[in-house]
């Protein structure tokens, strides 16, 4: 049941721009001459070389890709004020002189209300499972954190060293921090704990500093100048879900997934990307589109221009709207639009 409104946003003409991500594009990366000319420079690594998998964990909205970003100093996970906008384990690499740290940006710990949230769930503890550093997020705010350290407990991560970052510590006076940071330090064995504000990036480099101190030694998984693993059409649809978050209600953003349907490269002219965003009723679709298709070409038009500015080259984009009935809640439809636990 989908029906064309029209192309979105593809009527703006824009400039090139340049590539704020290195390593997303597989043809890229550097050839053996030139990782052989490095390794002549600087030699093998050294015995201290560190290098690990970090998972970042947390109840919803507490601001871990808010820290993805900052700790790779580029826009990587989607952001928006509304929580669980996160719905994949988005694989982020940092790699300095002495150090790779691989990042995994999770999914909101929650309990699960419908089977797409229970798949994320499952991301998050298999994340927490498969890393090395465990790095727990909780907000710096006077309530109660029972939640979180239950969430904590489920996770199982004995015999790994666990990071505690306090985050939004801009929010509240440093009187009532000290009171939740021997709160912490008494319910669980936390290696480090850490206030920090993501947003505003304090505390962000000691935190970096610590989580290096608890990686095993060992070698690179992946060449330096690696962002992530993850195609280019898995977050050209991820920007494109940010800007619905963003722009409606309640609703519509969490009954929506988005498809890349068709991706083509065309040197010396516009990228053409064409898009599914699916909902699953249909007067959720006709909120989607707005009267004469205006509020999805909005959309378009906001998506295209952080899509450019991601490529760093021109698109011509086109988005249409499907309705698939429940899809949060059949596991064909789930693995279908590409979630994996």
């Amino acid at each position: 049941m989908a029906e064309n409104p029209g192309q979105s946003g593809t009527e703006h003409e824009s400039p090139d721009r340049k590539r704020p991500i290195s390593g997303l594009n597989q043809e890229k990366m550097p050839s053996v001459e030139d990782q052989e000319k490095k390794q002549d420079k600087s030699g093998e690594h050294s015995p201290e070389f560190k290098a690990g998998y970090v998972a970042i964990l947390g109840r919803p909205n507490v601001g871990k890709s808010t820290l993805l970003n900052a700790l790779l100093g580029q826009k990587l996970s989607i952001v928006t004020p509304k929580p669980q906008t996160t719905r994949h384990r988005i694989l982020g690499i940092l790699s300095e002189d002495n150090f790779q740290m691989v990042f995994f940006d999770t999914p909101g710990l929650l309990d699960p209300r419908y089977k797409l949230q229970e798949v994320m769930l499952k991301s998050a503890e298999r994340a927490a499972q498969d890393a090395d550093v465990v790095l727990f997020m909780i907000e710096a705010v006077p309530e109660s954190h029972e939640l979180d350290f239950q969430m904590l407990e489920r996770l199982r991560v004995e015999g790994k060293p666990s990071i505690l970052a306090i985050n939004k510590v801009d929010l509240v006076p440093k009187t009532e921090l000290l009171p939740l940071i021997d709160e912490c330090a008494r319910r669980y064995n936390f290696a480090e704990i850490v206030p920090i504000s993501a947003l505003k990036r304090d505390g962000v480099d000691l935190l970096k500093s610590l989580l290096v101190k608890h990686l095993p030694v060992g070698e690179p998984f992946y060449p330096p100048d690696m962002v992530t693993d993850f195609p280019e059409r898995f977050f050209v649809a991820e920007l494109i879900r940010e800007k619905i978050f963003q722009r409606y209600g309640e609703e519509i953003p969490y009954s929506t997934t988005v498809v890349i349907e068709e991706f083509k490269e065309r040197p010396g002219s516009k990228d053409y990307i064409r898009a599914a965003i699916y909902v699953e009723k249909p007067n959720q679709k006709a909120i989607l589109i707005g009267k004469g298709g205006a509020a999805l070409k909005r959309v378009g038009k906001e998506a295209r221009e952080e899509i450019e500015l991601f490529l760093g080259r021109p698109v011509y984009l086109e988005l249409w709207v499907g309705v698939k009935e429940k899809w949060r809640q059949k596991d064909r439809l789930i693995r279908e639009f590409g979630y994996r636990p």
